[in-house]
């Protein structure tokens, strides 16, 4: 259970594959301006005047100025959620992975290679015939088992029996770092066990929660039948499980109270255990999934246990089989027969995300090969598309950033010496990792075959669940990645002081190779300051150097550093989502400010390339400055169906693509000069308002 803080959550993504982001102009002293010379489009690179909105103005909504082409022209797919450059890219990628895969899917390979397991995992994804034919049969010997539970005892041996297939429920628990001492690994037990993406949708009482209540249990009750149970038996059964959902729900925390470390961080021993909850035995549970001898856990939520523990007992057992019966059937419905795949896609796809159609077969099952054998994929991926030169490229740019952070961090007026030589030391001891590892993960140890896609699935669960747990007590790899190098994503990790930049990014439009510095600044610069001011932010200051939670700030530093962040939370609880939804400012705070801050670097790295050169010539008529921002702008290129967006603003630590442009824009003065901005535009704030950290 790796704490990140990723650029962009694909949860959307995810729920639709289920059914589910790193270099303006000074003339140096003394010298004559020269008038730049303007160069044509088709040497700028990737920036096209037609992704330009051009009956907007750039100081009145500078996002709609610098997007609203592309998005016209680039309406919402039909399955998908929502549409933007990261959607875009990622279409791409899959349709490489998917030339790797169906090459491999053909091909003669030799047992227990890479080829041959995501050949014969793809392969037997695709084989929809054989899907068909056996319905609900793969999951019969797990529906099964459920029946026989009798008891107590029973009950918790087959809660993790199912975790350890990759079944949901009741709790989340695997491996994580200690927060107090970043190189060992501990056990992390977590709140869980929900149908629904949160909480809050259990807890709300607006007429929009209870509407999605009401379908949620029209769902289960479907599924059910589909099961073969009758409709009345199947209405009571869902019933049954929103009940006793909805009390783990009361007992869960928000995502706000999540998002503080230290209050999540309760370190205990076995003794500690059986003292939190005397009627789950945590001794058994470890036997049943193979690691007896666990002698430390961070229970992230205590409170949240202590009511599960009660309801074990007090929830009939009947009951709870009906949950494990539920939960059973939605994890495996999205690899079942047609059926079961229309209707779980009928609620997570259509109804929770507004989503009209289902993805296609064929990228579900990248989706899946790539979770499921991600560095094995992976592999193949980065052989295909990605060359040296775009790592020594990026390499170029982060030591850019990094130094251009580090002049910040030595002259901010309102940190006192103390504090900025911690911030210092943490930001030299901060590691990258570019493209993909250096050691890739081995998979001999999962058996992937084409007998059948639900096997392959609950093999790869077995596979990564144990893969996690068995890191428990021992040290920590500091090599290993967190997400696979097709993704089109990257991340900063507290415990490991690291950022971490996949392949699948480092491509048009965030990072062109050939591309001139203002649209790289712009688009991956920012990313990459992004991720290293996450170490910076409301989270991520509170690790010091080593990843240890540790405060390393004087009080009064601290106390300055809470005001300013206050300031962002505040800037982005005034923004409205759709009618009267606001974003949760509390909730977006770590990723609002890492999007401030990483402009705001990558501004400071663009401006040193510049030092002491001619003004860089005009493309299509634009400045260096005015691209470099231009650039920033185009990677939030996105329009979402408004229940997407209801789900993400309830669910999603990052705000919605049209706020994280604006809301950076807005307190960067540096950007209405070049766009000649006035006092009084909408893209222009009082001073006094500006939101000012780095």
């Amino acid at each position: 259970m790796r704490r990140t803080a990723a650029l962009l959550i694909l949860f959307g993504l995810m729920i639709l594959a289920s059914g589910l982001i790193l270099f303006p102009g000074l003339f140096p002293t003394g010298s004559a301006a020269r008038l730049p010379q303007t160069v044509s489009a088709s040497e700028g690179h990737g920036f096209d005047l037609a992704d330009l909105d051009a009956t907007c103005k750039p100081c009145q909504d500078f996002f709609q100025y610098a997007t609203g082409g592309w998005i016209k022209r680039n309406p919402i797919q039909p399955e998908y959620a929502s549409w933007g450059r990261f959607n875009a890219l990622q279409s791409h990628n899959q349709e490489v992975l998917r030339q790797i895969l169906e090459v491999a899917a053909v091909s003669k390979s030799t047992p227990g290679s890479i080829e041959q397991k995501i050949g014969d995992f793809y392969a037997a994804c695709m084989n929809t015939d054989a899907i068909e034919a056996t319905g609900l049969k793969p999951i019969e010997p797990e529906l099964e088992r459920i029946p026989a539970i009798s008891n107590l005892a029973q009950l918790e041996d087959e809660v993790a029996h199912l975790q350890s297939q990759g079944t949901r429920v009741l709790f989340s628990f695997g491996s994580e770092q200690d927060d107090k001492n970043s190189q060992q690994v501990i056990g992390g037990a977590r709140q869980g066990g929900l149908g629904l993406p949160d909480r809050d949708y259990y807890t709300k009482d607006d007429e929009k929660s209870k509407q999605l209540r009401d379908q949620y249990v029209q769902h289960i009750a479907k599924m059910m039948e589909l099961a073969g149970d009758t409709p009345d038996k199947a209405s009571a059964e869902a019933s049954t499980v929103l009940a006793i959902e909805t009390q783990m729900a009361q007992a869960s925390k928000t995502r706000v109270e999540r998002r503080d470390p230290e209050a999540n961080y309760h370190k205990m021993d076995p003794a500690g255990l059986r003292a939190l909850t005397p009627d789950f035995s945590w001794d058994s549970y470890f036997r049943n999934v193979g690691f007896p001898n666990i002698h430390a856990v961070n229970v992230g939520q205590p409170e949240f246990f202590q009511v599960l523990d009660k309801e074990l007992k007090s929830v009939p057992i009947s009951d709870w089989k009906i949950y494990l019966r539920w939960h059973l059937i939605r994890a495996s419905a999205p690899a079942l027969s047609g059926k079961f795949v229309d209707e779980n896609f009928n609620f997570y796809g259509r109804t929770l995300t507004g989503a009209k159609e289902i993805q296609p077969r064929w990228k579900r099952c990248v989706n899946a090969t790539d979770r499921n054998l991600g560095e094995a994929l992976g592999q193949k991926y980065v052989e295909k598309v990605f060359p040296p030169e775009a790592k020594t490229r990026a390499y170029e740019m982060v030591r850019n950033l990094v130094a251009a952070l580090r002049s910040d961090i030595e002259t901010l007026p309102w940190m006192s010496d103390p504090t900025r030589k911690q911030a210092l030391a943490k930001l030299s001891a901060m590691k990258l990792k570019i493209g993909y590892p250096d050691k890739w993960r081995d998979y001999s140890a999962y058996q992937v075959a084409r007998d059948s896609y639900v096997l392959n699935l609950e093999r790869g669960s077995a596979f990564e669940f144990h893969r996690e747990l068995a890191k428990i007590d021992k040290p920590v790899d500091r090599n290993e990645w967190g997400m696979s190098p097709p993704t089109v994503n990257a991340y900063y990790d507290s415990n490991m002081n690291e950022i971490v930049f996949p392949a699948g990014i480092l491509q048009p439009p965030f990072f062109d190779a050939s591309a001139d510095d203002a649209l790289n600044y712009g688009g991956i610069g920012a990313v990459i300051g992004h991720e290293m001011t996450h170490g910076f932010d409301d989270q991520g200051a509170q690790y010091d150097a080593q990843g240890n939670l540790h405060n390393w700030w004087t009080p009064e530093d601290l106390k300055n550093f809470k005001e300013r962040t206050a300031c962002v939370e505040k800037q982005f609880d005034s923004f409205v989502v759709v009618d009267d939804l606001h974003e949760n400012g509390k909730l977006v705070l770590g990723e609002s400010i890492a999007d401030l801050g990483g402009l705001t670097v990558a501004h400071m790295a663009f401006d040193r390339t510049l030092a002491g050169k001619p003004e860089p010539a005009k493309i299509d008529g634009f400045t260096a400055e005015q691209r470099f921002f231009l650039s920033f702008a185009r990677i939030w290129s996105t329009t979402a169906r408004p229940e997407y967006e209801r789900m993400m603003t309830t669910v999603d630590p990052h705000p919605l693509p049209r706020f994280r442009a604006a809301g950076a824009l807005l307190n960067m003065p540096d950007f209405a000069k070049p766009f000649d901005c006035q006092a009084g535009d909408a893209m222009v704030k009082p001073a006094n308002q500006v939101c000012k950290i780095w």
